[in-house]
């Protein structure tokens, strides 16, 4: 008995021991990655303010400049609004759809990613989160969750998006806008990566997503609403920044990038209106933020400015908990349609005719290149943007202008698609049953989903399409290796 109880009292100790080493080892990476400093490429940040101020230079006061209004929603599915919500009877949204029927509908339009930070990165320089360098979600400087985050992925990576990234405000403030942002940002918190860093003049609202904590309302670099801020009015004030912006700027070209934080959870809205929509919180949620783009139409056409601006309508991934994704496999997270192919107007009168959907397939990488094109401005030659023009597809139908469409999650490539087929490489997918709180991803083989008859993806196609499962096989092979060779894509 002895002896048993020295060998439970030598184990028990050595477990001790390897707990305390294991503790020890967590809190020491865990200030190791609170007290590390992101660095900035300094030679492409050269670049990016000598392209910049050549931009500056190449802008032609005679041509018109329309204004650009970029709304997005967060984890807004494709099934809320616009064309995938044809059978949507619960959701009242008239302003948004006054929009679409008077503008360009996309039906097949991709959010860069299946998750907030790298989609906005994406939609903001153009290019896939990978190369933006932003591959993954931020939270709060210091947060518990933060340091829990980058511990399980990758101790290395950012929390910013890198300075010497091009964002569409950069591009648009050079080219002689007002530029505005009011909503989330989610690319960081701290200099010098915040709005006001990375091209916009003003800024409103708030750094990170409305389930992070301290949820704080800026206004510019300080603390406006503090903490925590009272969400039921935060669609009101969005708004009441945003009108403000456009009444403020209507004599000068102006761009405003409006980043709700709904319909993400937590939903809220104001008392009054609690209850209104057949489709509970969520849709109340919707109907306030389609009041919003009432309100913003309402300003546009006071001030003399709707008949020359372009505004864009959109999500930054497909819908998280609640919210419809549209006859589509997957939702918020994966790489499957649900959860990247999202809503899509595009409302011009000056130059889009209204009343039209198009088919070409699309990604939010292509809004900064459709920008470029819009302006006649030179692409930076210093960089790779993944992105391309769609703008003859709003303005005349024309043809996507992709070969193929690359989806990621993180920095894993994990589908590839063409205007038709989408092939998904071996990978696990994710499952579970609703009393077992954790789930797994099982391993399963290649796909090939023909999406021109299974829009949810539902049946592997590939022994009846060998020719072109080996295409887009190697379309996937070889942007994995272009990726492995020059993941930021630097020239």
């Amino acid at each position: 008995m002895k002896f048993l109880a020295f060998i439970w009292h030598r184990i028990t100790a050595a477990f001790s021991t390897l707990l305390l080493l294991a503790l020890l080892i967590a809190l020491f990476l865990g200030y190791k990655l609170a007290n590390s400093e992101q660095s900035d490429d300094q030679l492409k940040l050269q670049g990016k303010h000598e392209y910049l101020t050549e931009i500056s230079h190449q802008i032609d006061s005679g041509r018109l400049r329309p204004n650009i209004v970029f709304i997005l929603y967060d984890d807004l599915g494709y099934g809320d609004i616009g064309e995938g919500a044809q059978d949507n009877t619960l959701v009242a949204t008239p302003n948004i759809n006054q929009l679409a029927a008077g503008g360009v509908v996309l039906t097949d339009f991709h959010s860069p990613s299946p998750v907030c930070t790298p989609s906005r990165a994406g939609y903001l320089t153009g290019r896939l989160a990978p190369r933006a360098g932003l591959p993954n979600v931020v939270f709060p400087t210091g947060s518990t969750k933060g340091l829990l985050f980058r511990l399980l992925t990758r101790p290395g990576s950012h929390s910013r998006l890198p300075a010497e990234e091009i964002t569409l405000a950069d591009l648009l403030k050079a080219a002689g806008y007002a530029t505005g942002m009011v909503g989330k940002w989610h690319m960081g918190d701290r200099s010098p990566s915040l709005p006001n860093d990375m091209g916009f003049d003003s800024y409103f609202g708030a750094l990170y997503s409305n389930d992070m904590e301290p949820f704080a309302l800026y206004a510019n670099r300080e603390i406006a609403v503090e903490a925590p801020a009272d969400q039921r009015y935060l669609t009101e004030r969005y708004t009441e920044a945003a009108t403000a912006f456009i009444e403020a700027h209507a004599a000068e070209p102006f761009f405003l990038y409006f980043a709700h934080n709904f319909p993400h959870d937590p939903l809220s809205v104001r008392e009054e209106r609690s209850g209104q929509s057949e489709a509970g919180l969520y849709g109340d949620v919707l109907e306030e933020i389609d009041d919003s783009v009432g309100a913003i139409v309402a300003t546009l056409e006071r001030t003399g400015t709707l008949e020359n601006t372009l505004i864009i309508i959109t999500s930054d991934n497909g819908p998280w908990y609640l919210g419809n994704a549209g006859d589509q496999r997957g939702r918020k997270g994966n790489t499957f349609e649900g959860g990247m192919r999202v809503p899509f107007i595009a409302h011009w009168p000056a130059a889009i005719a209204g009343g039209r959907t198009e088919p070409a397939m699309a990604m939010g990488t292509d809004l900064l290149p459709t920008v470029l094109d819009l302006l006649q401005l030179p692409a930076p030659e210093d960089r790779l943007l993944d992105g391309r023009s769609i703008l003859n597809v709003l303005t005349s139908g024309t043809a996507t202008p992709h070969d193929y469409l690359y989806y990621y999650d993180g920095e894993t490539l994990f589908a590839v698609r063409d205007q038709r087929f989408k092939y998904r490489g071996p990978a696990g997918v994710f499952y579970s049953t609703d009393q077992v709180p954790v789930g797994a991803a099982a391993p399963q083989k290649e796909w090939l989903f023909d999406l021109a008859g299974d829009r949810r993806e539902s049946y592997d196609t590939s022994d009846h399409n060998p020719q072109e499962l080996k295409r887009l096989r190697d379309a996937f092979t070889a942007k994995n290796k272009e990726m492995d060779d020059n993941k930021r894509g630097w020239n």
